[in-house]
């Protein structure tokens, strides 16, 4: 039968990486002292050094855009299209 993983939090994570980027205990220390794999310490750190830049970026331009205002502007954009469509078909002719 196979062993149970852990499931760590967000906030043990975070934790443990803030104490693997300080320095004041190595990575197996750590490992050690939250019953936590060598390798997994090591990814929380490196996803951490890795996600700060992200933490500085300009959300304005990333942020989606609001669903009730882009479902507005398609429903002005269909509605517009129709009206050139029936336009043409007037004008085409039977």
């Amino acid at each position: 039968m196979g062993r149970i993983r852990k499931r760590h939090s967000p906030a043990f994570k975070a934790k443990v990486a803030l104490q693997a980027t300080n320095q004041e205990a190595t990575i197996a220390e750590l490992a050690r002292e939250h019953q936590a794999h060598l390798v997994q310490v090591s990814q929380w750190k490196k996803q951490l050094l890795d996600g700060v830049e992200d933490l500085f970026a300009v959300r304005s331009s990333q942020r989606p855009p609001d669903p009730e205002v882009l479902q507005g502007e398609l429903y002005d954009q269909i509605g517009r299209l129709q009206m050139e469509l029936a336009w043409v078909n007037k004008k085409a002719g039977p």
